[in-house]
């Protein structure tokens, strides 16, 4: 769910820095991992698309952006809870530059707040500016399939390959049904990624192009 994100007013096209981060799914082991290829003015709201189609879910769940000292989030999907606490800061008026404005500098992305799919993002390198890469992601490299949506989490998807690996197991078949196709934990072809996210507009990704994305992605027919 994301609304129309605009860029940070105060960047200007082909002078931010081109930032090198590497994306790990926390927990999973062997690690499940992405490296991007960013422009530095690029905001949380953008990235939270990026991440989407790089790591392989599918929006379907709420998400949110953390560092030390704030959370950001999609303010059109915060709900007041009525504890009191702080709320989210709008991860449209965030930029990489402001978040992560050195090498070795974290962010958590966490997908699903149900699952908890938590994602440490670090700075691996930052480049000088490129225009010719201040508008668009790249993949540059990866490892391993994403886990299947609502399969309960790491702990979940480790119960899961572990059933599809055991055909005696008494949930063997029932998984596959529920898995809907065969699944290949260990696939991914970082010039598909490439494909989708080069489909990603520049600066505004709004949900129905992100869904439409994804569904190409996919193989689904709208």
């Amino acid at each position: 769910m994301i609304s129309q994100i605009e860029p940070n007013a105060t960047a200007r096209k082909g002078v931010a820095p081109i930032y090198h981060v590497k994306v790990v799914l926390v927990g999973t082991k062997p690690p499940i991992w992405r490296r991007l290829q960013l422009p530095g003015d690029a905001n949380l709201g953008w990235l939270h698309p990026i991440l989407q189609v790089a790591m392989g879910w599918t929006n379907s769940h709420l998400h949110q952006f953390r560092t030390r000292e704030a959370s950001y989030s999609d303010p059109s999907c915060n709900e007041d809870m009525g504890f009191g606490e702080q709320p989210d800061r709008n991860e449209a008026k965030a930029t990489l530059m402001q978040v992560l404005p050195d090498k070795g500098a974290r962010l958590r992305y966490e997908y699903d707040l149900g699952d908890s799919w938590e994602h440490l993002i670090t700075v691996a390198r930052i480049l000088p500016p490129d225009p010719a890469a201040s508008t668009t992601a790249l993949c540059i490299d990866g490892a391993r399939a994403c886990p299947p949506e609502d399969c309960g989490g790491v702990w979940g998807y480790v119960e899961l390959l572990q059933k599809l690996a055991n055909p005696k197991h008494p949930e063997h078949k029932s998984m596959k049904q529920w898995l809907g196709g065969p699944f290949d934990a260990e696939a991914f072809d970082v010039t598909k990624v490439n494909h989708w996210l080069g489909k990603l507009k520049w600066p505004r990704i709004t949900t129905a192009q992100l869904r439409k994305v994804l569904m190409g992605r996919d193989c689904y027919d709208e």
